[in-house]
């Protein structure tokens, strides 16, 4: 028989989004369990960039690569791709991600997504103060990298539009980006610098700190959430080894989010986008800051002891096995820059939570406030973590968050 638990608060999900928000409310007083059936903070929360990306105010779906989805569909060099045999049930997401790719969608998308990330640096310094992880938070800058001259010519155009939006970068020439990182090889025609950027030189430290923050004061249950229950108090949390009564339950499983909300009563066009990274153990990396090469779609990572090469985006849902053609297009992709690269020390799959429109699914269910969604946050997730967990805390204390959370509404669709 599975024993009955009870709580105040269950935040599903141990993810960096889930540990921010329980971080947060424990703070506030409140009771928390933690539910996960994983190692909290690892996952996508560990394997990802590493960059508080205050400057992705553009959603995935935009009208340039909606006129460029063909070829970047059936590309094997794309940087977005999709496993065909997902594809039927992807069909649905992907419809709505056209529409949502179109000129006004992708216009509204961008300025909700500005408007989430532009308290997110000022949070993540308060977060890393907080948890003893100041260190880890570098303030270097991120680069975006341009390989051509007509390449550099039409980022203008972009970072136009990005500026207006509020992101503050600067388009560098040859020489100024030979000075910011003299590794990069000769003839590059320049670069985007987003010279307030941060980044994390070691995510996985940076979610042990949390954890090691979170859980002296917030209990953790190793237990799968399958199912959710309504009550007239809360609702019923449970899963194999799992029975949990709570006034109050915060949805922020990530990929794994989609069927918890249905069970709450809000059909969310929730998907996957399976990212990869490999390493290379090295004592100084290659690079001084995160380097995005804006044409092939993933980053060079400069972290402790080695340099992460992660990003491109497959489609591809959770049961999958690795694709080991991204892993070697990550490969060769870091090698056109460092061709003396030998074979990485390791490489990584994890799971994105993706909506079609590149929003996070951010508020109360519509069933009923004692459930709250916080999931979906796609290529954004760690950066948007603390800025996730005070509208959570805001609206468990009944206050009206900062942001105007009726973008992130469940029912947009």
């Amino acid at each position: 028989m599975v024993a009955r638990d009870r709580t105040e608060i269950a935040v599903i999900g141990a993810g960096v989004v889930g540990l921010a928000i329980a971080l947060e409310l424990v703070e506030a007083g409140h009771e928390v369990v933690l539910v996960d059936p994983a190692a909290p903070g690892m996952g996508a929360s560990y394997g990802n960039a590493g960059t508080i990306a205050g400057y992705a105010v553009s959603p995935v779906g935009t009208p340039e690569v909606l006129r460029s989805l063909p070829s970047l569909m059936f590309s094997h060099t794309s940087p977005l791709a999709i496993r065909h045999r997902a594809l039927p049930s992807l069909m649905p997401w992907l419809l709505r991600f056209l529409l949502q790719s179109m000129p006004k969608p992708a216009m509204h998308n961008a300025q909700a997504i500005a408007a989430l990330l532009s308290g997110a640096g000022e949070r993540w310094d308060n977060l890393a103060l907080q948890v003893a992880g100041a260190g880890i938070l570098q303030r270097r800058g991120c680069l975006y990298l341009y390989e051509s001259p007509q390449a550099y010519a039409a980022a203008g155009a972009e970072m136009t539009k990005r500026r207006a939006l509020g992101v503050e970068v600067d388009l560098i020439g040859p020489d100024r980006l030979a000075e910011l990182e003299p590794s990069l090889p000769h003839g590059m025609a320049g670069a985007a610098f987003f010279s307030d950027a941060t980044f994390l030189d070691d995510p996985g430290r940076m979610m042990r700190l949390i954890v090691a923050a979170v859980l002296p004061k917030a209990r953790l249950v190793e237990a799968r959430a399958e199912r959710l229950t309504r009550g007239p108090d809360g609702a019923v949390v449970e899963g194999p080894g799992l029975h949990l009564h709570a006034r109050r339950v915060v949805i922020a499983a990530g990929a794994h989010s989609r069927a918890l909300a249905r069970a709450a009563g809000d059909r969310i066009p929730l998907d996957t986008e399976r990212g990869y990274h490999v390493e290379w153990d090295m004592a100084k990396p290659l690079l001084s800051r995160p380097a995005c090469p804006a044409s092939r779609g993933f980053y060079f990572c400069p972290m402790a002891g080695r340099l992460r090469v992660a990003g491109t985006v497959e489609l591809g849902g959770l049961t999958l096995p690795p694709s080991p053609h991204r892993v070697r297009k990550l490969v060769e992709g870091a090698r056109a820059f460092f061709p003396d690269l030998p074979e990485p020390d390791r490489d990584w799959m994890g799971f994105r939570p993706s909506l079609p429109d590149s929003l996070p699914v951010i508020g109360p269910s519509t069933g009923g406030d004692e459930v709250i969604h916080a999931f979906g946050h796609g290529h954004l997730g760690v950066t948007l973590a603390p800025v996730t967990a005070r509208i959570v805390a805001d609206l468990v204390a009944g206050k009206k968050p900062a942001i105007d959370i009726r973008p992130y509404r469940p029912d947009r669709f």
